[in-house]
C-alpha cells in the first residue's frame, strides 16, 4: 500500500496509520494526475492506507511534507489549523491539512459546505473539531473574522507545487502496455486495452478487479483473504466513458463516486427538471457514501458497487428501483442484464458469470408524472455504512394520482437488497395506501437492531408518501457557529508573562507539517524486528497446546514468545490481583494475549501469527453480562459501600417512591495512534532502551525491568508525544511493552487488535430508589452499580470507588446510600477512561432526577426539581469533605442566562405542538468533579531544569504529552518563573533517565502536580541567580547566565512538589480523596426525526469554572474535546460482543466516533469570570475529564424530545432510555405508530440475539 511505502521506503512519516482501512483520514495524501484529453489537472485526496502503489503510475502524490514545513515556508493551510488551536495530540492533523490543501487545489475559493465536506471523512478525538472548522473557515469569502487576517498567510494558488512536466508528456503518449508487478505471494496485472481485460478474466475468472481497492483491499488486510492474481483495470478507457442521451446517462463502471457525482451534477442541468428526478435521488446517495478520500478511489467504482452486492450498498437499492441496467462483457459476447431483484442472488453473489465484467451502467431518465427517490439511515449522518437504506420510484397515471407503477427496495434488511413486492402489488391502481410490514428478520439476523430496522423499512416508505405527494420532510441544517468567551489576564500583568494568554499549543506547527515525530516513526535500526501478537479465540478455555511450528517455517519469521520465555516475573499486579503477561494454561476472554511472533517485517509477523494452531479445551461456565455475574456471585473484591444520613427512614419520610434503572454501554479510547513501542537492547549491562506511548513512564519501566529480572535503573523510558490516550495508554501498554522487551522488537498495533486487547471504559447497570416530596424535594436516593469489569480486574476496582465518591453530583440528598462492583466476567478487561468512572456515575444520578420530575409531571430544570435538591452553601459531601458551591450554582445561573433556557422552552413547546413527526428537546445538567487522585502518593511530581551558557533553558518533568497541552503550560510556567520569553525553552521528551518515579498524567492532575514541580526548580535557580542580577540590573539573561557558570553557580536544578494528603478511608466512609472541585454546566437543544431516530444538537452553551486559566485556547480546547467524547458516549458509540463474546466493533467501519457532523451547529463556551483556586498553580483548575458528561445534555434533550413524542403517543410519565441513546433507541422509544406495527408482527426465532446485551 502507499503509505507503508511513504512511510518505510521514503520515510515520509507525516502521514499516519491510523485505523488501515480507510475511516479515519489519518492517512489522506493528494494524489494528482494530467488528463491529456481536457488538459486539465485533476486532484484527488486519497486515503493512502488503502491505494495500491501499482494503481499510481503516472500519478503524483503529494505529502504534507511537500506543501510545506517549519524549516522552510508554511502553507496556509498548516498556518491555520495551528493558530486556531485545531492541533492538540496532533496525529490526526496531517490528514486534516491534506484534505483542506487538496479542497483548495481544486477551489481557492471554497464555501463552508465546501469545507465541511471535504473534511466529513477525517477523524479527531481530542478537538471537538470546533478549532478545526473555525481555522478553515478563514478561506470562504462572507464568514465572521475569527482572526486578523494580517496575521495570516495569505492563500497563493501561484506558489503551489507544479505538476511533473515528465508526467504530463507521459500521459499525451497514452502507452497502453500491459503492466504486471510480481510480489512475494501475489501478481498485479493492469490490463492497457479492453481486450486484454477481457482475455485476463477468462484465463483468471477468479482473479477480483480492483479500481478502488476499498472492499478487496479490506477483505484481504482484515479478514485474511488472499488472492494470488489481482487485476486492475485502470488503464482501460472503455470504462470510463459517459454517453448522455435523451432516454438517459450511460456511465462507465469504473467511475469513481466523485466523477459520478459531477456527472449527475451536469445531467440535472441538461435535462428537463421533471426528468431528473432518477439523477437527483442517485446524487443524494453519493454525498453520502464514506468520505472524500473514499469517493475519490470509488467505493470499488460505481461498478463494483453493483458486483459486490452487498446488502447495504447506498447505491444498489435505488439503482434497482430506477430501472437502471448494465452491459455485462466478456469474450464470448456481451448483454444487457436489468439491476433488479433478479439480479443479487444472495450476499455478495450475482448473476455474472466468473469471467464477465460490468462494462457501463445506464441510468434511464425519468418519465413524466415519475417521483424517484432514496433514503438511507446510518449510525452518523456522514461517513458510515447504513443500517437501512432504500430507493423508490413511483409512476402515477396522467392527471392522476392513482398508481400505474412503483417499485421499492430495500438495503441492509437481508442477505442482499430486497425488493418489496407484495407491498407494490397491493398499491398499484390505488390512491391510498395500507402501511404492513413484510419484511422478515429473525431475532439473530447480522447486524442485530431487528425492530429498529423493520421499523425504518415502514418509516422510509412513509416518508416516500409525503415525498410524493409533495409534502416536504426536511431536517434542520445549518452552519457550525460559535462563542467562546476567555478571561482577561490579571490587572497589572506583565505582557511578556504568558500564563493566562491563549498561546498556541507549542508544537502544533510541527504537527500540522508532518514534523513531529510519534513513536511509530522513528527511523528503522539495523536488525529491527518486529512482533505481532497472537489472541486467544475462545472466551473460557484451557489451553491443551501451542504449535507454532508452521509459524516458524514462514519466511523472515524468527521466533515465536511464549509465557516460558519470560525471564523474570510472569504477571503483572493490580489492586491486589495477578495478571498474566502470555496466558499459559488457561484463557478467560477473547483477546487474550497467548504469545507473540517475532519476524523481519511486519507483514512476515502477521503471517506467521495467522499460522499459529492453538488447541483448546472449552470450559462451561462462561459468564458476559453483569446478570450472569450476579447470579454466580463473580465480583473482583472489595466491593465498597457508602452512606449518610438514614435512607430506610428517608424513604418511609418521603410521600412518593419510584424505582428505575439505566445501562450505560462501554466506550472505546479510539485515541488515533495505536499502542507502539520500539525496544532496543543496547548491548552491555542489559540495559534497554524504550521508546513509546504511554501516559505512565515509571510504570512501563517497572514493568520492563521485573519481566526481563533487571533492576529498573537498566530500563530507560522515552516518551516524546502521543496521538491521544484518554485513560487507555497505562495498565495494557506495559504489559504489551514488558512483551516486546522480551522479544527486544518494535510492535505497532494494528487498530483491530487494539481494541480487542486494551478494553475501554466500563458498562455500567445502575439500579436506583428515590424518595421525594410533591414540591420535588429528593429526602432519600439509593444507589447499585454493576460495573462490567472483564476478565481481569485492571483498575476495575478503583473506577467502582470513584462511582461511589461522586454519587451525589451537585445534589443535597440528605439520606444517600451508594453500593458498587467489579463485575469479573468473560470479556476483555476494562480500563481506566476519561472520567474514571464518573460520567457512568452521574447518567444513574441524573436519571433519577429525570424521572422524579417526569413522575411529578414537571421539567427537571424547573426550581422544583434540580435547583431545589442543588447545594448551595458550604457543606459536606457525604464523605464528609467540606467545599463552598458557590462557583457551582454561579455556573448554573449564569448557563441558565446565556442559554436563554425559559425563552427556547416555550419555543421548543410551540415546536413540538406544530410537529408530529419531528421533536424538539432541550435539558441542563451540572456537574461537580474531584481532581486529584484518592491515593495521596500519585500527587507527587519532579522535574529537572537546566540551563545552558547560551539562555537557553531544557525543561523534563513527569507528565507526558497527549494533546492535553501539558508541556505548552509547563513552558509558560517556567517563563513567568524565570521572567524569560518561551522561545529560549524548550521540552524535549518525557524520559525516566531525566526524571525518576513519575506518576500516571492523568486524573486532570497533570499541570496541577508537573507545573508545580517546574516552578520550583525555576525558583531555585532564579533565586541562586538573585546576586547577580543585583550586582547588574541592567545585564541581559544571557549575560546573568555567563556569569553564573563562571562563578561557578549551579545552572541545573530539581523541582519537587509533594501534593496534596488525600485519602479515603472506607470503613469509616469519610475522607478528603480530592484537592478540590471543579464545576461545570451544560445545556444542549435537539431535534429528532421521530420516525428514524436521527437526531442533530442544535446548540450547545457551557459554563466551565476553571478558575483562573493558565492557557484559555487549551483548556477550550480540552472542554469541547471532552464534550464531543461525551457527546459519543451518550448518544452513539457502541461496542458489540457476539454470543461467544467475540468483539465486533474493531474499527471505524464498526465503530463510530462523533465526526463534523455532529458538532452542535451552535457551539458557545465560557470561562466563569471572577473564579480562583488556592489549591493548584496560578489559581487554576484541571478540566482534562470533568466535561465528559456535559455530552450527557445531548442524552437528556433527546430525552426531552422523545417524551414529547411518546405524549403524542399517549404515553406519559417515567420510562427507561439506556445510553447511548442510538437512533434506534430513540426511535423505539418514541412508541410511533410504525414502531408500534413492527412490535404487534414481531416475528419469532432462535432466542440467541446477534449481539450480547452488555
Amino acid at each position: 500500500m502507499l503509505l507503508s511505502f511513504l512511510r518505510k521506503n521514503l520515510r515520509l512519516t507525516g502521514t499516519k496509520y491510523g485505523c488501515g482501512g480507510g475511516g479515519c483520514g489519518a492517512c489522506t495524501v493528494m494524489v494528482s494526475r494530467y488528463d491529456p484529453q481536457t488538459k486539465n489537472i485533476n486532484h484527488w485526496s486519497v486515503n493512502a492506507c488503502l491505494l495500491p502503489v501499482c494503481q499510481l503510475h503516472g500519478a503524483a502524490v503529494t505529502t504534507v511534507e511537500g506543501i510545506g514545513s517549519t524549516k522552510t515556508k508554511l502553507h496556509p493551510v498548516q498556518e491555520r489549523i495551528a493558530k486556531a488551536h485545531g492541533s492538540q495530540c496532533g496525529f490526526c492533523t496531517p490528514g486534516m491539512v491534506m484534505s483542506m490543501y487538496t479542497l483548495l487545489r481544486n477551489n481557492p475559493q471554497p464555501t463552508m459546505e465546501d469545507v465541511t465536506e471535504g473534511l466529513a471523512g477525517n477523524l479527531c478525538r481530542c478537538t471537538g473539531y470546533r478549532p478545526i472548522v473555525d481555522g478553515y473557515r478563514t478561506f470562504c469569502e462572507g464568514q465572521p473574522e475569527l482572526f486578523s487576517k494580517g496575521d495570516l498567510l495569505p492563500l497563493d494558488p501561484t506558489q503551489d507545487l507544479i505538476f511533473p512536466p515528465e508526467l504530463m508528456r507521459l500521459a499525451e503518449v497514452k502507452d497502453q502496455t500491459t503492466q504486471r508487478f510480481c510480489g512475494e505471494r501475489m501478481t498485479w496485472i493492469s490490463p492497457g486495452s479492453l481486450n486484454e481485460l477481457l482475455q485476463l478474466k477468462a484465463d483468471y475468472p477468479q482473479a477480483p478487479l480492483v479500481m478502488g481497492n476499498t472492499n478487496i483491499g479490506l477483505d484481504m488486510k482484515f479478514k485474511g483473504i488472499f488472492h494470488p492474481v489481482i487485476i486492475s483495470p485502470t488503464q482501460v478507457p472503455e470504462l470510463f466513458k459517459v454517453t448522455q442521451k435523451p432516454e438517459g446517462v450511460c456511465v462507465g463502471a469504473g467511475c469513481s463516486m466523485s466523477f459520478l457525482k459531477s456527472v449527475l451534477e451536469r445531467s440535472i442541468n441538461d435535462f428537463p427538471p421533471e426528468s431528473t428526478h432518477m439523477f437527483r435521488a442517485l446524487l443524494q446517495q453519493i454525498k453520502l457514501v464514506g468520505g472524500q478520500q473514499i469517493r475519490n478511489v470509488a467505493v470499488s467504482t460505481l461498478g463494483g458497487n453493483i458486483a459486490s452486492a452487498y446488502p447495504n450498498s447506498d447505491l444498489t437499492p435505488i439503482l434497482a428501483a430506477g430501472r437502471c441496467t448494465l452491459v455485462a462483457l466478456s469474450k464470448d459476447g456481451r448483454r444487457r442484464v436489468p439491476i433488479d431483484k433478479d439480479f443479487f442472488l444472495g450476499f455478495a453473489k450475482t448473476v455474472l458469470k466468473p469471467d464477465e465484467i460490468v462494462l457501463s451502467v445506464f441510468i434511464p431518465a425519468s418519465r413524466p408524472n415519475e417521483i424517484v427517490h432514496a433514503f438511507r439511515h446510518a449510525p452518523r449522518k456522514e461517513s458510515a455504512l447504513a443500517t437501512v437504506n432504500a430507493g423508490m420510484r413511483v409512476w402515477f397515471n396522467e392527471n392522476s394520482n392513482v398508481v400505474k407503477e412503483i417499485s421499492i427496495y430495500y438495503g441492509g434488511v437481508g442477505a442482499t437488497i430486497l425488493s418489496a413486492d407484495r407491498a407494490c402489488q397491493q398499491i398499484v391502481g390505488r390512491y391510498r395506501v395500507n402501511l404492513c410490514c413484510h419484511i422478515k428478520l429473525g431475532p439473530s439476523a447480522p447486524g442485530g437492531k431487528v425492530d429498529f430496522r423493520r421499523s425504518l423499512t415502514l418509516s422510509l416508505f412513509f416518508k416516500f408518501n409525503l415525498v410524493s405527494g409533495s409534502a416536504i420532510w426536511s431536517f434542520y441544517t445549518g452552519k457550525i457557529m460559535c462563542v467562546l468567551c476567555v478571561q482577561n489576564v490579571l490587572e497589572g500583568q506583565s505582557a511578556q508573562d504568558p500564563v493566562g494568554r491563549p498561546m498556541m499549543h507549542r508544537t502544533a506547527l510541527s504537527q500540522a507539517t508532518g514534523e513531529a515525530v510519534y513513536c511509530d516513526d522513528l527511523p528503522q535500526t539495523d536488525g529491527e524486528l518486529f512482533l505481532v501478537i497472537v489472541t486467544s479465540s475462545r472466551p473460557h478455555a484451557k489451553i491443551t497446546h501451542i504449535d507454532f511450528s508452521e509459524a516458524l517455517k514462514l519466511p523472515g519469521v524468527v521466533d515465536v514468545i511464549t509465557a516460558k520465555d519470560i525471564p523474570g516475573k510472569r504477571f503483572r499486579t493490580f489492586t491486589g490481583y495477578d495478571e498474566e503477561l502470555l496466558a499459559e494454561d488457561e484463557v478467560t476472554c477473547v483477546g487474550q494475549m497467548v504469545c507473540a511472533v517475532v519476524a523481519d517485517s511486519k507483514a512476515h509477523a502477521k503471517r506467521g501469527a495467522a499460522a499459529v494452531k492453538i488447541s483448546y479445551e472449552d470450559l462451561q461456565d462462561r459468564i458476559f453480562t453483569v446478570e450472569e455475574a450476579i447470579e454466580k456471585e463473580s465480583f473482583f473484591l472489595p466491593r465498597r459501600q457508602i452512606e449518610r444520613g438514614d435512607v430506610e427512614k428517608g424513604l418511609r419520610e418521603a410521600e412518593q417512591v419510584y424505582e428505575g434503572e439505566i445501562r450505560i454501554g462501554g466506550q472505546e479510547h479510539f485515541y488515533l495512534e495505536t499502542q507502539s513501542f520500539l525496544v532496543i537492547p543496547i548491548g552491555e549491562e542489559k540495559e534497554m532502551k524504550v521508546y513509546l506511548s504511554t501516559q505512565h513512564p515509571a510504570f512501563t519501566q517497572e514493568a520492563v525491568a521485573e519481566t526481563l529480572g533487571i533492576p529498573s535503573n537498566r530500563v530507560s523510558c522515552h516518551v516524546k508525544r502521543l496521538g491521544g490516550a484518554f485513560g487507555g495508554k497505562v495498565t495494557k501498554t506495559a504489559i504489551l511493552a514488558s512483551i516486546t522487551a522480551v522479544a527486544a522488537s518494535n510492535l505497532a498495533s494494528i487498530r483491530g487488535e487494539d481494541m480487542l486487547i486494551t478494553g475501554g471504559r466500563h458498562p455500567v447497570w445502575g439500579i436506583y430508589k428515590v424518595g421525594f416530596m410533591k414540591d420535588g424535594r429528593i429526602t432519600a436516593a439509593d444507589f447499585q452499580y454493576y460495573a462490567n469489569a472483564g476478565n481481569v480486574v485492571d483498575e476495575s476496582v478503583l473506577v467502582a470507588e470513584k462511582i461511589l465518591l461522586h454519587l451525589d453530583n451537585a445534589y443535597n440528598i440528605p439520606n444517600l446510600r451508594g453500593r458498587s462492583a467489579a463485575c469479573k466476567t468473560n470479556l476483555p478487561s476494562n480500563t481506566a477512561f476519561r472520567g474514571f468512572g464518573v460520567p457512568q456515575c452521574m447518567l444513574v444520578v441524573e436519571s433519577m432526577i429525570d424521572d422524579v420530575a417526569l413522575k411529578l409531571g414537571r421539567l427537571p430544570e424547573e426550581v422544583s426539581i434540580r435547583e431545589i435538591n442543588m447545594y448551595k452553601e458550604v457543606s459536606l459531601t457525604h464523605y464528609k469533605m467540606e467545599f463552598d458551591p458557590e462557583n457551582l450554582v454561579r455556573c448554573w445561573n449564569e448557563c441558565m442566562k446565556k442559554a436563554d433556557f425559559r425563552q427556547r422552552r416555550q419555543g421548543i413547546d410551540l415546536f413540538n405542538q406544530q410537529n408530529q413527526f419531528k421533536k424538539r428537546g432541550i435539558a441542563i445538567v451540572p456537574i461537580k468533579y474531584g481532581i486529584g487522585f484518592a491515593e495521596a502518593f500519585l500527587n507527587q511530581a519532579a522535574a529537572l531544569v537546566h540551563i545552558y551558557k547560551d539562555g537557553s533553558v531544557l525543561v523534563s518533568h513527569g507528565g507526558t504529552e497527549m494533546g492535553q497541552g501539558i508541556h505548552t503550560k509547563v513552558q509558560q510556567v517556567a517563563s513567568r518563573e524565570l521572567n524569560i520569553p518561551t522561545s529560549l525553552i524548550h521540552i524535549s521528551e518525557t524520559s525516566t533517565q531525566c526524571v525518576p518515579n513519575t506518576c500516571p498524567s492523568a486524573a486532570s492532575f497533570g499541570t496541577d502536580a508537573n507545573g508545580m514541580a517546574v516552578k520550583d526548580a525555576c525558583q531555585i535557580l532564579y533565586n541562586r541567580l538573585e546576586p547577580i542580577r543585583k550586582k547588574n540590573p541592567k545585564g541581559t539573561w544571557q549575560n546573568w547566565i555567563i556569569t553564573a557558570f563562571l562563578q561557578k553557580i549551579s545552572l541545573s536544578a530539581t523541582g519537587y512538589y509533594r501534593g496534596h494528603d488525600l485519602d479515603m478511608d472506607w470503613e469509616k466512609q469519610e475522607g478528603k480523596p480530592y484537592a478540590y472541585f471543579t464545576y461545570a454546566v451544560g445545556c444542549s437543544e435537539v431535534e429528532l426525526d421521530c420516525l428514524t431516530g436521527e437526531y442533530r444538537t442544535l446548540r450547545t452553551d457551557i459554563v466551565v469554572d476553571i478558575g483562573r486559566s493558565i492557557n484559555p485556547s487549551i483548556d477550550i480546547g480540552q472542554i469541547e474535546g471532552a464534550f464531543m467524547q461525551g457527546l459519543g458516549l451518550y448518544t452513539m458509540e457502541e461496542l458489540k460482543f457476539s454470543p461467544s463474546g467475540v468483539l465486533y466493533t474493531r474499527g471505524p467501519s464498526q465503530y463510530k466516533i462523533p465526526s463534523f457532523c455532529d458538532v452542535p451547529l451552535k457551539f458557545n463556551v465560557y470561562l466563569l469570570a471572577g473564579s480562583s483556586n488556592p489549591h493548584a498553580i496560578y489559581s487554576s483548575k484541571g478540566i482534562g475529564e470533568p466535561t465528559v458528561f456535559l455530552g450527557s445534555s445531548v442524552f437528556f434533550a433527546i430525552k426531552d424530545a422523545v417524551t414529547a413524542a411518546r405524549k403524542d403517543a399517549g404515553l406519559t410519565g417515567p420510562f427507561q432510555l439506556n445510553s447511548p441513546a442510538t437512533p434506534e433507541r430513540a426511535c423505539l422509544a418514541c412508541a410511533t405508530h410504525f414502531t408500534q406495527m413492527v412490535r404487534d408482527e414481531s416475528t419469532s426465532g432462535p432466542a440467541q440475539p446477534w449481539a450480547l446485551n452488555i
